[in-house]
């Protein structure tokens, strides 16, 4: 757990981290991407919807460290066995993930 964000909320938000598939998320990491310039409209949509537990959630998010984050996406990988969560676990991703969790600090 990350202060608060778990498996668990990764689950509740599982079609959002496996709406890409795998081999597309592999690619757009691989040249790091900023996926979610790509997508702001869409992020933004998401973003205007959510609510005050999601917002809290999204803070801590925001503030954490992203090996942390990427010790969630191993675990929810080992669990599911979902390719996009062993992608995003990779350390070699680590500035991908950066880098995506910087542009939705500035959309905020």
């Amino acid at each position: 757990m990350v202060d608060g964000i778990s498996y668990d909320d990764v689950m509740e938000y599982d079609h959002l981290f496996t709406m890409a598939p795998a081999f597309i998320l592999k690619m757009m990491a691989g040249t790091n991407s900023n996926l979610v310039s790509k997508f702001r409209s869409t992020v933004q949509y998401y973003m205007d919807g959510l609510d005050d537990d999601q917002k809290s959630k999204l803070d801590i998010i925001l503030g954490s460290d992203i090996d942390d984050l990427q010790a969630i996406m191993k675990e929810s990988y080992a669990k599911t066995n979902k390719e996009q969560y062993k992608i995003l676990a990779d350390p070699k991703n680590r500035e991908f993930i950066d880098k995506n969790l910087g542009e939705l600090r500035s959309m905020i």
